[in-house]
């Protein structure tokens, strides 16, 4: 493959409320003209920040995917946007529409560059809290657990799952519609997954608090990678950005994360974040 073949690839977590964060946004570029991006979530908080980020990077890319993380999902007092739950994320979409960037509500396209063809599955399944803590056998007491620790995820506060009683509940919802739509893909070709949450607990195994890992995903969606025939799946969340492998499939975490995060990786390891992202896809590194 030459350097400026087409790849499909991928960030997340960009957090462009943060000065530095929107610098990298505006150093992102592809390398040949037919790349497509993936952006696997928690872009920004605000409705603004999230169209400014996804429209210049369309501007450059040839295809652009976005997924929703918690903090698009969230409802701040002061956000001049207050839809809440369903109707935010249905906010995001039309949003994405009108800047040509395809959504989880979207028909999948399919990837026929190098390391193709796969079908691309931008997908949003939330949590529902069975990433349980050791001890805990239910939910409750894993939150519980969480609490006595001091370990609780904001979303707890801001991210309202309106008109659904909870979080789970509407969690179950996304479960179940994306699993029809997967269902209904081209069984002949393999599929890119992205997420935001990660699809299996594995991931999660190197969190400092391992209590946060009730928010962040869902024990319903482990065994989709192989089920759905993934060539590769695209996460974020975690702020662990990485490369690691179950059932013979790679997993890509894509994340940028807080400036706090990776100026220190950048100066330990004496590299620039932007040489690091977008994450390549496809075709396999």
């Amino acid at each position: 493959m030459g350097v400026s073949d087409p790849r499909l690839v991928a960030v997340s977590d960009l957090h462009v409320r943060y000065p530095d964060n929107r610098a990298v946004v505006e150093s992102l570029r592809p390398t040949g003209d037919g790349d497509w991006l993936i952006v696997a979530g928690d872009v920004a908080e605000r409705v603004e920040d999230v169209t400014w980020a996804l429209g210049l990077l369309r501007e450059r890319f040839a295809r652009v995917l976005w997924v929703p993380g918690n903090h698009e999902l969230w409802t701040r007092g002061k956000d001049p946007v207050q839809l809440r739950g369903v109707q935010r994320y249905e906010a995001l979409v039309r949003a994405c529409r009108e800047l040509d960037v395809l959504t989880p509500e979207d028909p999948f396209p399919v990837w026929d560059g190098p390391g193709g063809p796969a079908t691309v599955a931008p997908l949003f399944v939330l949590y529902d809290y069975s990433f349980l803590p050791a001890g805990t056998t239910t939910s409750q007491e894993g939150l519980a657990a969480a609490y006595a620790a001091g370990v609780v995820c904001t979303d707890e506060h801001l991210l309202h799952p309106d008109p659904y009683p909870d979080r789970a509940a509407w969690c179950a919802a996304r479960i179940e519609e994306s699993q029809r739509r997967l269902d209904a893909c081209d069984p002949d070709l393999p599929t890119v997954l992205v997420n935001h949450w990660p699809l299996t607990r594995h991931p999660t195994r190197v969190l400092r608090r391992p209590e946060f890992a009730l928010w962040c995903g869902t024990t319903r969606t482990a065994d989709w990678h192989v089920r759905y025939r993934a060539a590769a799946v695209v996460y974020g969340h975690l702020h662990i950005p990485r490369v690691t492998w179950e059932d013979g499939v790679r997993f890509v975490e894509a994340s940028l994360g807080y400036p706090r995060e990776w100026q220190p990786r950048d100066a330990r390891n004496g590299t620039v974040v932007t040489q690091l992202l977008p994450r390549q896809v496809l075709p396999a590194p």
